[in-house]
């Protein structure tokens, strides 16, 4: 069965640091383009970095630019979000996704095949 797991999560302070992880299980991600996508209450799903599976080119949202890193480690099936500059407004759940090949649209929700079911960030001012 094949699967996303996210983990990292948790309460930060603003202008503080989390590194998520979204790992495979029943599949190889060296395959797949990742997006992270986050959700707060209220609002839609928003679509805010991913790494392409051609050739690990990266998008970002400008929201998130400049402030991000997402990156893979095929060794043990995992990529990782990792964001810096946290503000209150980061204050989401953020899941991942997988999209077999390079994305068409990398900030498309219905371009993914595989979803996790989300880590919970929260930054305090």
């Amino acid at each position: 069965q094949r699967h996303l797991v996210e983990s990292g999560g948790g309460l930060v302070q603003s202008g503080g640091s989390l590194r998520l992880s979204c790992t495979a299980s029943g599949f190889s991600l060296e395959y797949f383009s990742i997006g992270w996508f986050r959700q707060a209450p209220g609002k839609e799903r928003e679509g805010i970095s991913c790494i392409s599976s051609k050739d690990d080119s990266t998008y970002y949202a400008d929201s998130v630019k400049g402030r991000f890193t997402v990156s893979r480690d095929n060794a043990k099936n995992t990529v990782y979000l990792q964001m810096n500059s946290l503000n209150p407004e980061d204050t989401a759940v953020y899941l991942c996704g997988a999209d077999l090949g390079p994305p068409v649209d990398p900030f498309d929700t219905e371009g993914y095949d595989y979803w996790g079911l989300g880590t919970q960030v929260t930054v305090s001012s």
